[in-house]
């Protein structure tokens, strides 16, 4: 059973601090000055389970380093500035976070961010493709799903084994692709069940529902299936033991996380949720961390190539280890309200499925 199989949600952050855990991952943050970037930077610099963490953008980054440098963690980091220094920042890296990308402003689509935030992506994609090719790669930017798609077609272009997956705390989305077979492929690679996850719209979905049952938030796990955004992030909780009082409570109330916060700071503040997605992307790369160091049952929703519905791509809990993405564990039981929820979700996922692969296919 799933609920039994999967880890409380907030373990593998509380592993990340621990003095015991094993520190020696090499982490790069690209995008590190924004929104996302700085909190995840942080929490990133915090754990022991990272040795060294580099920081790219295209400003202001060696500044984010130095205020960093202040924290006395264990985790040697360094900033570094424009494309010249790109190469420099990725070299050696086991796991890559894109946060980078324009935020999304009040008013604007997920659809209205594609075009840059996809150049964005591809040409990163592209770059981790050539200097660190057998490192995890977690994307955060907007559209995720999209974006997840365009990067893992453009690392499998160029003969990588990269894995790209997708942050879902909002959650996280995770590819791991073969360059000939276009099939997940053992090694190391990364990122998404969009931060689903990492977490995904699963983490604001946890603390918010999970309060009004009375329950500890980090002890239940609510997988979230789908994909990214609005009625395509799926939150199983027939597969919890939330009571059937909670579930039926709200199950549409959490549907956009990302844009409640939004909508609560005010219009007048330009962007989107940041701190819970730095969260989301933090929890899914130390899981990560610890599927690779040999934890076994470490399970995270990402958005990947799937046959579990007739989406190309589709976000479900996977079994992490050494060689990354070990198995796909598949939606499991659903109720027949979450069964309506999948086939409404479909049609969207589709679209911008199909919307990445057109971007691929007329890249130059």
């Amino acid at each position: 059973m799933l609920s039994v199989l999967a880890r409380p949600a907030a373990a593998a952050l509380r592993r990340s601090f621990s003095t015991s855990a094993q520190n020696h991952a090499k982490v790069a943050v690209l995008g590190a000055s924004g929104g996302i970037g700085q909190p995840l930077s942080l929490l990133l610099k915090n754990s022991p389970l990272v040795s060294r963490l580099t920081l790219y953008d295209i400003a202001h980054t060696p500044g984010v380093a130095a205020d960093l440098s202040h924290i006395e963690t264990r985790a040697h980091v360094k900033g570094y500035l424009g494309p010249e220094q790109l190469p420099d920042c990725l070299k050696g890296c086991d796991v890559v976070v894109i946060p980078a990308g324009v935020p999304r402003k009040p008013g604007m689509t997920r659809d209205d961010l594609f075009n840059t935030n996809a150049t964005i992506v591809a040409t990163l994609a592209a770059a981790c493709a050539q200097h660190c090719p057998e490192a995890m790669i977690c994307i955060i930017a907007n559209p995720v799903r999209a974006a997840t798609l365009v990067s893992s077609r453009q690392t499998a272009a160029t003969g990588s084994r990269a894995c790209v997956s997708e942050p879902t705390c909002d959650r996280l989305s995770w590819d791991c692709l073969d360059q000939e077979a276009d099939q997940p492929v053992p090694g190391p690679v990364s990122f998404s069940s969009d931060p689903e996850s990492a977490v995904q719209d699963h983490q604001p979905l946890h603390s918010r529902r999970v309060g009004l049952s009375g329950l500890d938030p980090a002890r239940v796990n609510v997988p979230v299936i789908g994909g990214h955004a609005g009625k395509t992030i799926i939150p199983l909780i027939s597969q919890t033991s939330l009571s059937r009082a909670t579930r039926g409570s709200g199950a549409k109330e959490n549907h956009s996380p990302g844009a409640t916060a939004f909508s609560l700071m005010g219009s007048d503040i330009d962007g989107s949720a940041t701190l819970s997605m730095a969260y989301a992307g933090a929890r899914f790369v130390f899981s990560i961390v610890d599927a690779l160091n040999g934890k076994e049952g470490v399970i995270e929703c990402s958005f990947v190539k799937s046959q579990e519905t007739d989406c190309a791509y589709f976000s479900t809990p996977l079994l992490l280890g050494r060689n990354g993405l070990e198995k796909n564990l598949g939606i499991g039981k659903v109720s027949s309200f979450e069964e309506r929820m999948i086939a409404d979700a479909l049609p969207e996922l589709k679209a911008s499925i199909k919307k990445g692969e057109e971007f691929v296919k007329n890249m130059k």
